[in-house]
């Protein structure tokens, strides 16, 4: 058997990629946690197939369902929003399964901060404007951040920023950016980025908390920080130059 960790995408059903579909469609047993993957997906699930919510589940809740599943010879299907790779928690599940010789494979998704560009229609790295992505969070009650990845050491690079987990603090965001930034900077905040109930907040640093505030959002939000969101008048890339050589 194997444990396949799915990126379950950021929201929308059908942002799944076909292979962590086909996943979804064959796994006698899937896991998923409730408050972030869409119920939608689970109609993929083949019949009398075991739904877990983990949602209220602790780790080693998790990793006993995993490994039961392991020594029943059952495929499970590890929904995760958005893609495994970041903010996923998937580096402990995995390290556990690999303590009790389970395999596993991550499968990627769509991650949200992609989701988020999309529905603002902006590319993140723009010719001669930024070319640097920075995905990071605020610690907040979360696991503390590791040294020297504070908002004012990374933000001191002036790179474009795209903060998870965050929303709640956003005031303390601002304020933290807003010395690299500048007051004027363009910020975005993207709640259930590709969901029905999408929601989109266009300011700048020194306003975006007010909007954010008068907006109620408080949670499955990004925010993007960056010149980026703006920019207009910038060189085009070299890729499709009429002057790159093209063997």
């Amino acid at each position: 058997m194997t444990v396949y960790f799915v990126g379950a995408g950021p929201g929308a059903a059908d942002l799944i990629t076909v292979r962590g579909l086909r996943v979804l469609e064959s796994a006698p047993v899937c896991l998923y946690a409730g408050s972030l993957v869409p119920r939608d997906l689970l109609d993929a699930c083949p019949p009398g197939a075991r739904l877990v919510d983990t949602a209220n589940l602790t780790l080693d809740e998790i990793v006993a369902e995993l490994t039961a599943a392991h020594r029943d010879g059952l495929d499970v299907a590890r929904l995760c929003s958005g893609d495994p790779s970041v903010f996923s928690a998937v580096a402990e599940q995995v390290r556990r399964l690999d303590a009790a010789g389970v395999p596993h494979e991550i499968v990627p998704g769509v991650p949200a901060f992609a989701a988020a560009a999309a529905s603002l229609g902006r590319e993140l790295t723009v010719p001669g404007v930024g070319q640097t992505v920075i995905l990071t969070r605020t610690a907040a009650r979360a696991t503390p951040m590791p040294a020297g990845e504070d908002l004012a050491t990374l933000g001191a690079s002036g790179a474009t920023m795209v903060l998870h987990l965050a929303v709640q603090r956003v005031e303390e965001v601002a304020a933290g950016l807003l010395p690299h930034y500048g007051a004027d900077c363009p910020v975005a905040v993207v709640a259930r980025a590709s969901r029905p109930d999408e929601l989109i907040l266009r300011g700048t640093l020194d306003g975006i908390a007010a909007l954010v505030r008068e907006a109620g959002v408080k949670r499955t939000a990004v925010i993007v920080v960056g010149r980026v969101l703006t920019a207009s008048a910038f060189p085009d890339s070299h890729l499709y130059s009429a002057e790159r050589e093209r063997v």
